[in-house]
């Protein structure tokens, strides 16, 4: 899912990468893009309209770090505010202080609630808990079926209530025995099963508020097909009115959708978004962390992550006393070295490649030694004060000595110093090009690899 969505996120995000500078107008275009983009994704025009004004709002008021191109400030910014937008932080099932804790499942006909229960009693029982399912749906053909077949394979439990070889048409009545059961059990956790009923059908919106008033469940969850997109989130303003539930479950991810529902209903609805089901198999249920759908959303590598790394490692004045050595050619190795030990520092450098958008994808498959650094690092420290900080004063005698000091040969030496000089002249040009309102690093450096 998102492909769609992320491939226009990532174009109109484009648009200022190449920038020296956020200002009114590449914002101003950059977000009629985004907001045409999460439009057509079928997001609520408010919810789109909202997002993009406090990005616009956050780019314009932010101080771009030197460590750092704009256009990835602007992927941080955006992130944030997805992130935001998708509810913050993952929010957690309200578990009962006496056992057990009631979950009522309910949502449209064909959301997929039945299969869902039966997924939450396998998530549960996998963290150590018991779970019963209650099967409350007593008008879909075959619903009861349904669910004792996922209880079998879950290996949990499934409460039924039959009289006379029949099964009971009371969906409360089965409902508060089913908990009544469960406490003779020893169950810790009873999720109960409802029919799917459309928000028009008075009578059944009343059945399940009478479940609710009879249960005192500890979470309602609303499940949701994401494939519905807008008519979800219009259907879950309704179901909330009449239930007030607690949460919210995302089915069908998996599917063909273009994500609207996921991006809209938090928003709309103001109530966490709780789990995320990606596809038939009982293991594909998830907790739901925004931080983590949201960079699905984005659909680049782990940009934010490099953002932070940067704003932990790079201090601005520092950057900017470098840019003034690299313009002034005063650039030496000891700079070198302080730069290699901060990027260090960021982490891995397999994982600091897979990070930067457009690169990651295409080194992929390639191993990156990280004790490349090592030997760099031995061969710089080899050297007297007063030749890293004139290179051009190593002769051949001195190479030599360099290379016995750090257990390297001569031709390491020799490859370290063309590298530096390369890399030297290639800083200046960039400096240069990207003017005075940027500083560069060692980062911003590597970030500007293709």
């Amino acid at each position: 899912m998102f492909d769609n969505l992320s491939e226009k996120l990532e174009g109109a995000l484009k648009s200022v990468a190449g920038q020296g500078r956020i200002t009114e107008l590449n914002i101003a275009s950059t977000m009629r893009e985004i907001r045409r983009a999460l439009l057509d994704a079928d997001v609520n025009f408010q919810v789109a309209k909202d997002f993009t004004d406090r990005v616009k709002e956050k780019a314009l008021g932010s101080d771009v770090l030197t460590s750092v191109s704009p256009g990835q400030q602007l992927v941080k910014i955006v992130y944030d505010e997805l992130v935001h937008f998708l509810g913050g932080e993952q929010q957690d099932i309200h578990l009962a202080s006496r056992p057990p804790t009631v979950i009522l499942v309910a949502g449209l006909q064909g959301s997929g609630k039945t299969t869902f229960s039966g997924k939450l009693a396998k998530y549960f029982k996998s963290q150590g808990r018991s779970p019963m399912l209650v099967a409350a749906d007593v008008y879909r053909p075959a619903a009861v079926d349904q669910l004792r077949m996922l209880s079998e394979q879950v290996g949990v439990p499934v409460f039924t209530l039959e009289e006379g070889g029949q099964v009971v048409q009371d969906p409360v009545r089965i409902a508060r025995e089913a908990v009544s059961e469960a406490r003779k059990q020893v169950r810790d956790m009873v999720i109960i099963d409802t029919a799917g009923r459309l928000h028009v059908d008075e009578r059944m919106m009343a059945e399940v508020s009478d479940i609710r008033a009879a249960v005192e469940p500890n979470e309602i969850l609303f499940v949701v097909d994401a494939m519905t997109g807008q008519d979800a989130v219009n259907t879950a303003v309704e179901f909330n009115r009449q239930l007030d539930f607690d949460g919210v479950v995302l089915t069908k991810l998996d599917g063909d959708t273009r994500g609207g529902a996921a991006l809209s209903i938090r928003r709309v609805v103001d109530k966490p978004i709780k789990f995320a089901s990606t596809g038939e198999k009982l293991d594909a249920l998830t907790p739901f962390y925004p931080e983590r759908m949201a960079q699905r959303i984005l659909g680049m590598g782990d940009v934010v992550s490099f953002v932070e790394k940067a704003q932990e490692q790079f201090d601005e004045k520092q950057a900017e006393k470098l840019r003034g050595r690299i313009r002034s050619e005063s650039f030496d190795l000891n700079d070198f070295l302080d730069q290699l030990g901060r990027l260090k520092k960021m982490g891995s450098l397999t994982d600091l490649v897979g990070m930067m958008p457009g690169v990651g994808s295409k080194l992929k498959d390639v191993d990156i030694d990280d004790d490349a650094f090592v030997h760099v690092e031995a061969i710089i420290q080899s050297m007297t004060e007063e030749e890293r900080s004139n290179p051009d004063l190593i002769n051949g005698s001195r190479r030599r000595r360099i290379a016995r000091g750090s257990g390297v040969e001569v031709r390491d030496v020799n490859q370290l110093l063309k590298q530096f000089r390369d890399m030297k002249k290639m800083m200046k040009t960039m400096t240069k090009m990207m003017g005075k309102g940027r500083s560069l690093d060692l980062s911003s450096l590597m970030g500007r690899i293709n």
